[in-house]
């Protein structure tokens, strides 16, 4: 296993991101030396980590706290109103973190086989469906509870906008079809696989200020990875190899004035995966270029808070003062996948897998 993998799992299981509950705060504060909130997006997110670490270390400790957080999703889960909220207590749920929610807790079930958390899975996925639907033929992105109304939505902000980078949650469907057998998960997923391919053209730059570019960029990179389950199919592979050309585009444009870690992890995992499926062949030398960018994200520190984690951007050679368990995540699979792809001639195929 690389150094880099070591590291970065030791900041998840070592740092306190992860809180005695189970729950994983959004970020650390370096400036503050304390971690933002708790949210269940990101304990998603650090259980499907938690669950890739165990698969590529075969360490107990990564599958205990993968289990740990997964548990924190079931009990924050509002059986009452039949929502998982933003944080717990938060009187929002949003459709792009319950499909994330869902993705960890089937990585927690297949590796533990612990019935609860597949049945968990199910239940928010079919809650999804219904409840975030809306009349145009999109998915709300964000409803407020109790009632479940929708959200106004902000065209400029793309985290309250229906777009294509909702196909990364929609991935929760496709993943509760094979595990349940239940092939009606197929459909809704098909919808926003539809809707994306008809709207991702217009994402990008998709905002006036530059450095915002950037942020939208981490949200395209959600559609690329969307696309995976059908990315040989010749209208998915088609966009997957004009959305690797944009987003490389932009990074470079942009990335002297502000570069985001998970970007250059992100952009090198959909490289790796198209590889690896057949649909877009692997351009070795960019590859090799953002693994080298991404590398320099991961933090050397004496302070166990911090160490091995990895930085979440970068403005004008300046790091920005927050240590981020989605972009360690992102960054130490990518950095794996990149190995394994490098020393031989294909990447291995880990889509279930993908953090």
């Amino acid at each position: 296993m690389l150094p880099q993998i070591h590291r970065a799992g030791n900041w998840f299981v070592h740092s306190g991101i992860q809180e005695p509950e189970g729950g994983v705060a959004r970020f650390y504060r370096t400036g503050a030396n304390r971690n933002h909130g708790v949210s269940t997006e990101i304990t998603g997110y650090a259980v499907s980590t938690l669950v890739y670490l165990h698969s590529v270390t075969g360490e107990e400790q990564y599958l205990e706290r993968a289990a740990a957080a997964a548990q924190f999703l079931c009990d924050t889960w509002d059986s009452a109103l039949r929502a998982m909220p933003f944080e717990p207590g938060s009187s929002e749920t949003y459709f792009f973190d319950c499909g994330i929610i869902v993705r960890g807790l089937l990585a927690a079930w297949r590796a533990t086989g612990t019935q609860r958390f597949l049945d968990l899975a199910a239940a928010l996925g079919k809650q999804m469906a219904a409840d975030f639907a809306s009349r145009d033929g999109d998915f709300h992105p964000i409803l407020h509870l109790p009632g479940k109304a929708p959200a106004s939505r902000d065209p400029l902000r793309w985290s309250q906008s229906a777009g294509c980078y909702q196909l990364k949650a929609a991935l929760a469907w496709w993943d509760l079809a094979d595990a349940t057998g239940d092939v009606a998960f197929r459909e809704p997923y098909r919808r926003v696989l539809d809707y994306s391919l008809l709207t991702h053209c217009q994402f990008l730059p998709g905002h006036p200020d530059r450095l915002k570019v950037m942020d939208r960029l981490h949200a395209y990179c959600y559609f690329l990875e969307g696309l995976l389950p059908c990315a040989s199919e010749p209208r998915c592979a088609a966009a997957m190899a004009e959305g690797l050309r944009r987003v490389a585009f932009h990074l470079r444009d942009i990335g002297p004035e502000f570069e985001r870690s998970d970007v250059y992890a992100q952009l090198l995992r959909a490289r790796l995966y198209a590889d690896s499926v057949g649909a877009v062949p692997l351009d070795r030398e960019a590859a090799g270029c953002e693994a080298s960018r991404l590398s320099d994200f991961q933090v050397a520190s004496d302070d166990p808070r911090i160490d091995g984690g990895f930085y979440f951007g970068r403005r004008d050679a300046a790091w920005l003062p927050y240590v981020n368990p989605v972009s360690a995540g992102f960054g130490l699979q990518a950095l794996a996948i990149w190995e394994a792809a490098r020393t031989s001639e294909n990447c291995p195929r880990l889509r279930h897998l993908l953090v």
